[in-house]
């Protein structure tokens, strides 16, 4: 084994490298940005890289020769640049947004350095996370590793990218609305959206009662190693889980056999679905049922979730452009812009009765009997890089977030899968949802099918 092995490994596999001696974390580190060198150039899935990596990689090598390695300890990760990396600015995809270094970690970035993980970097966002195209107007277009002509989704454009690229095999992404089970999908890798309160973070972005953060991995058993480091109360997020930290690995092996796994048709509205898409559920029913699980037909009394989720974004979003001074608002993105002009006058009844209404769905799913959820995790395949979205509304509800916003209204966990690709070549997905607080069935269920497509 060498430094070219250490990109395709993934994160338990390089654990065993280093416990066996096959490889170092300064090797993997090698590995990898020889990787990165040559083949981000193309896909751009980077906003700025972390010239402390090998230091923390030379620090990591050592205590494994001493024996004090930590979970993480020598894997490279990725951050998402809406996080705060002590020592790297925190630019949001945005030209303005302050270009100085921040002094503080992000609670979950603590974790990462606490588990001995080697950060090498923070990728592109779109512009404050607002959209699914993976451009912004500060760091450009990020392009998809499947086909460069496409995009790789967002708002986690750069994480996503940048997991299917093999630079590294873990990467932190963020999800107010589908923003690492969109990008996960369209770009062949797995996106675990946790339970609202799961992860910890500071500070809130424009969609904090609703984003989480989360991993984006090539596999579901990575996704399980970094939840269980992410994870775990902090009083610095006032949403914070007062839960102890725990093993999601635990028991993500022991099948479906006996499960009630419901498929949801109709997320609140009529939201579209081609049949790549359609056809990746009836892959996983199919596995499922073979297994041992037992899948019904699920029809909850949702309220219009669209409409819901439409007003919290579009009404977070002007927020956020608010707060940009007036002399800088021609640096942002246009797109942008726009909705914000349109949600900013949004009256306060209006945004009392989506809050009810975001409830009024969290119930509907609470009181269904299953123990997961299959629906789409993406309307259809990746669009062209160029492709023009027209009425940003109009494109989150057909294009971008149709089947991810419902898990997010209602905070549960949910997980975006990789189960081939359509015929133009590009990955199909199915989406895996649980009970709110059973991220660990979310990573079960989709473990037994990852393994059953092999």
């Amino acid at each position: 084994m060498d430094v070219n092995d250490a990109p395709v490994l993934d994160a338990g596999e390089l654990l065993d490298a280093y416990k066996s001696g096959a490889l170092t974390p300064l090797q993997a580190l090698q590995g990898v940005t020889e990787r990165i060198a040559r083949r981000n150039p193309e896909i751009n899935a980077f906003a700025t890289l972390n010239s402390a990596a090998l230091d923390a990689a030379r620090e990591s090598t050592a205590r494994w020769q001493e024996g004090q390695a930590r979970a993480l300890e020598g894997v490279p990760v990725t951050v998402k640049d809406l996080i705060d990396v002590r020592g790297l600015p925190t630019r949001r995809g945005s030209k303005t947004t302050d270009p100085a270094p921040v002094a503080q970690d992000a609670p979950l970035v603590a974790r990462l350095r606490a588990a001995g993980a080697v950060i090498i970097g923070k990728t592109t966002s779109t512009e404050f996370g607002w959209k699914s195209p993976g451009d912004n107007p500060l760091n450009g277009i990020t392009r998809n590793p499947w086909n460069v002509a496409h995009t790789p989704g967002g708002s986690s454009a750069g994480a996503a990218a940048a997991a299917g690229s093999f630079f590294g095999p873990l990467h932190v992404g963020t999800d107010g609305g589908g923003s690492i089970r969109i990008p996960a999908a369209w770009s062949g890798v797995v996106g675990l959206k946790p339970s609202f309160g799961r992860v910890p973070q500071w500070k809130l972005g424009a969609f904090g009662p609703l984003a989480v953060a989360g991993p984006i991995t090539r596999s579901v058993r990575d996704a399980a190693l970094l939840l269980s480091v992410l994870a775990g109360f902090e009083k610095a997020d006032p949403f914070s889980l007062p839960e102890p930290a725990r093993d999601f690995g635990a028991g993500l092996e022991d099948g479906v056999k006996g499960l009630r796994i419901g498929i949801l048709r109709h997320p609140g509205f009529d939201a579209p679905a081609d049949e790549a898409a359609w056809g990746a559920v009836e892959e996983a029913v199919a596995i499922l049922t073979g297994q041992g699980a037992r899948i019904v037909e699920i029809d909850p009394a949702l309220p219009d979730s669209g409409a819901i989720f439409s007003t919290l974004w579009g009404a977070g979003l002007a927020k956020t452009v608010a707060a940009v001074p007036q002399a800088r608002l021609g640096l942002v993105d246009s797109g942008l812009l726009a909705l914000a002009e349109r949600y900013m006058q949004v009256p306060g009844l209006e945004l009392l009765a989506a809050e009810a209404g975001r409830v009024e769905a969290a119930h509907a799913m609470a009181m269904l009997e299953v123990d997961a959820i299959l629906c789409p995790a993406v309307p259809h395949g990746a669009p062209p890089v160029d492709a023009a979205y027209g009425d940003a509304v109009e494109a989150l509800l057909q294009h971008w977030a149709s089947w991810t916003m419902l898990f997010s209204l209602t905070r549960q966990p949910a997980l975006s899968l990789p189960m081939g690709v359509d015929a133009a070549g590009l990955p199909t997905s199915v989406q895996i949802a649980a009970p709110l607080y059973r991220d660990d069935v979310v990573l079960r269920v989709a473990r037994a099918v990852e393994v059953a497509l092999g």
